[in-house]
């Protein structure tokens, strides 16, 4: 088992954020947390990556592969970030540095990890920009991040992230701020670099049309609970909660736009 969580709890200013979530996310597996706005999902997803906000206290266990990381001091968490676990946050915009080029910044976690010299950071920061399609990798690393559209950056957050080939990835509303047709293509990209390396995916999101292109199971949470969870082909079919069949409700119709496809797939 890759990840396991168990009776999370997460406290801000003496209420709870999250209240008792515990699920597990098997070797290969692709699951989502889904709910709305303030539902705990990303403060979720922050407690296993010890990013938590200072005012925020986590109880509970959160293991990785068998070892306790809840509470873990900053430094251990700093080296199993990147190292076995990489995250893609929302907008790739405010987690660019906007004075480092492109190369610079997705071989920077290689020379942290891994000791490499610059040139040999370079060198795989034009590999990993070729393997999430980036155009013309070897120019692109030399650009800087205003340089590059909201796509691209997107590109460059996901390599920064797999640069070290994590066995977790965690992808925080990586689409949100992306048109339809743009974020088919981040969303087909990764599903086959999570398939391709046999990673783990951990994918949050407010929207069910979004997670059934990309994870098999859900995880849907209200008010920091978790009200159902299961296969997204079941969630999809028969609802239990009436928070997924909302949640189902807002999808139906994205789910049959024209840039997607009838079967939730996207077509870029």
């Amino acid at each position: 088992m890759s990840l396991e969580v168990e009776n999370l709890r997460i406290e801000i200013g003496g209420r709870a954020v999250v209240d008792g979530a515990s699920f597990t996310v098997p070797d290969g597996a692709r699951v989502g947390l889904i709910g709305e706005s303030g539902s705990g999902k990303s403060l979720t997803a922050l407690a296993v990556l010890g990013l938590l906000p200072d005012a925020a206290t986590a109880t509970g266990s959160i293991r990785w592969r068998g070892r306790e990381i809840l509470g873990l001091p900053d430094r251990e968490l700093a080296q199993l970030r990147g190292d076995d676990i990489g995250i893609v946050f929302q907008e790739p915009r405010t987690a660019l540095n906007p004075i480092r080029t492109i190369g610079r910044q997705i071989g920077e976690s290689v020379r942290i990890h891994e000791g490499v010299s610059r040139r040999e950071a370079l060198r795989r920061a034009v590999a990993e920009a070729e393997r999430v399609a980036l155009p013309d990798p070897a120019r692109i690393v030399s650009r800087y991040p205003h340089q590059l559209s909201g796509g691209q950056r997107q590109r460059v957050a996901i390599a920064m992230a797999l640069a070290c080939r994590p066995r977790l990835l965690i992808a925080d509303e990586p689409t949100t701020a992306l048109d339809v047709t743009i974020q088919a293509g981040i969303l087909s990209l990764l599903r086959s670099l999570v398939q391709d390396a046999g990673m783990s995916l951990v994918f949050i999101t407010h929207d069910l049309a979004v997670l059934a292109q990309v994870a098999t199971h859900a995880i849907v949470l209200e008010h920091g609970r978790i009200v159902e969870q299961g296969a997204v082909t079941d969630l999809l079919r028969a609802p239990s909660s009436p928070v997924t069949r909302a949640l189902l409700r807002d999808a139906t119709a994205t789910l049959w736009h024209p840039e997607i496809g009838h079967d939730g797939r996207g077509t870029a």
